[in-house]
């Protein structure tokens, strides 16, 4: 293909694969990976688990072995930031070094932890957990016998509640919402999930806000509740979202919503610039509704179809939300995007470790999740896709094997 230069901002897992999809594709151009970290390109969510424990290796979470990142032969600009992109000269701007010319620009910033704005947030011993610098010093911080808060009670926070009592620590938990991962699953398994972690000994305080954290003489940090008791604590994790890094783009002009708009070919309001990962903002066909995607398969999928689409090639966007969490020894996966709309059709005992909820649509299955059940939800992902019309009593029926449905 053309000697054209595609220049990726973010070297994170999807502009890791936007990198690795031009070369596969045939792209023989110059291509420039601009990332602000030391790390070769490399996948999240390790960090909250085996990384975090002491498990894994941080090598362990990088997309290619050495030698197949050198065969790329990618312009890798490393510890580099993009301070901006003028789309009238085509060029992108960097914190050190000339400005680079670009044919095609594709912007994979990913997002940061979202901070909280209260007195004490930035004491010592208070973290965010994003990078693998984060999952370094606060694993080196999770030492058995000491105490953790976790500010938050979304998918990150469980997770390193999870790992942290596996690790021997106390750990107390405080969230804001009346129940755990309000946002993305239904009272049931919220339920659930606050029956897993007080089972494994987890404090769990909902509908409490955070007004302070502050030093106590003794050395310890202290919490102060929206209701005025105290929670002491040696670490704090703050696990409250992510906010989009799109500010490169919005000072460049570029659509945004929340993050970067894009369309189902990846492509922001500048033809020449595409966008994937959790920056980018799409119209998802299976939620109905404009939507960033913060999971590990759409950094891999949306960093692929843009460097596909960023080639010239007929690209259509549209995955299937898959999303899944390890939390002690459960793991949890979601497929498509439950509502509350939604018809719920049980398939085994809810009060076990082992089950399924489907999200019926009009006779069809919109959505499936629940704990190990892998087998059984991958047979749910077909009906999904194929939007089979399912009778909800055969759905129920453990005795009936799905892939008969």
């Amino acid at each position: 293909m053309s000697a054209e230069t595609i220049v990726i901002v973010g070297g994170g897992q999807a502009g890791g694969w936007a990198a690795q999809t031009l070369r596969t594709k045939g792209f023989a151009g110059r291509i420039v990976l601009v990332g602000d970290e030391t790390y070769r390109p490399y996948e999240r969510p390790p960090l909250s688990k085996a990384v975090l424990s002491g498990d894994a290796m941080v090598e362990s979470t990088y997309l290619q072995k050495p030698e197949a990142f050198e065969a790329l032969q990618l312009d890798w600009r490393q510890n580099v930031g993009v301070t901006a992109i003028d789309r009238q000269s085509r060029t992108v701007r960097l914190t050190q070094g000339d400005p680079i010319a670009y044919d095609k620009l594709i912007i994979c910033t990913g997002g940061r932890a979202r901070r909280l704005n209260i007195p004490g947030a930035d004491l010592q011993g208070v973290f965010t957990l994003r990078s693998i610098k984060d999952a370094q010093k606060l694993g080196a911080a999770l030492v058995a016998g000491k105490r953790l808060l976790v500010i938050g009670g979304g998918w990150i926070g469980l997770e390193v509640a999870s790992t942290a009592r596996k690790k021997g620590l106390d750990v107390t938990i405080v969230e804001a919402s009346i129940r755990l991962c309000e946002r993305t699953v239904p009272p049931r398994i919220s339920d659930y999930l606050l029956r897993l972690h007080t089972s494994h000994g987890v404090e769990v305080n909902l509908g409490a806000g955070i007004e302070r954290l502050a030093l106590a003489s003794s050395g310890a940090l202290v919490a102060t509740l929206s209701d005025g008791s105290e929670v002491a604590a040696d670490v704090v994790l703050v696990s409250v979202g992510l906010v989009a890094n799109d500010e490169l783009a919005r000072a460049a002009g570029l659509a945004c919503d929340g993050g970067v708009s894009v369309d189902s070919q990846c492509r922001t309001s500048d033809p020449d610039i595409f966008a994937a990962g959790d920056v980018a903002v799409w119209h998802s066909k299976w939620a109905g509704r404009h939507m960033r995607l913060e999971s590990w398969q759409n950094a891999q999928e949306q960093g692929i179809a843009a460097a596909c689409a960023a080639l010239g090639m007929e690209v259509d966007y549209q995955p299937l939300p898959w999303f899944w969490s390890d939390q002690f020894d459960v793991n949890l996966q979601i497929f498509g995007m439950p509502t509350p709309s939604h018809q719920i059709v049980l398939r085994g005992d809810p009060d076990s470790d082992a089950f399924v909820m489907f999200f019926m649509d009009h006779g069809k299955v919109a959505a499936a999740l629940g704990p190990n059940s892998a087998r059984d939800l991958r047979f749910g992902r077909r009906l999904i896709e194929r939007g089979t019309v399912i009778d909800p009593v055969l759905l129920a029926d453990t005795a009936t094997p799905l892939s008969k449905l």
